[in-house]
């Protein structure tokens, strides 16, 4: 079982946390609210889905890389790992 269906519901529920949050920056949006204030809203959502990101990239490398059945598997589970930071970091 891959790790992210382990781990559902906490992420789903971290996932709509995360809506939660873009809705309130568009109720801020909507009410005209100071751009301070929706700056904050912002910078509370890259941390959480920063956070998400982690996490989701640390499962990833503890049972696709250090747990990998063969060298084959842990090849292509950076290959994937590799790609995403490469698209992460841009």
């Amino acid at each position: 079982m891959s790790h992210t269906v382990r781990e559902q519901a906490k992420l789903l529920s971290r996932i709509r946390r995360l809506k939660g949050q873009m809705e309130a920056v568009e109720r801020a949006l909507e009410a005209e609210r100071p751009c301070g204030e929706i700056l904050q809203l912002l910078a509370s959502i890259r941390g959480a889905l920063t956070g998400l990101t982690g996490e989701i990239v640390e499962d990833h490398l503890r049972e696709h890389v250090l747990e990998a059945e063969n060298e084959t598997a842990r090849r292509q589970a950076v290959d994937e790992i590799s790609d995403v930071l490469k698209t992460y970091l841009r």
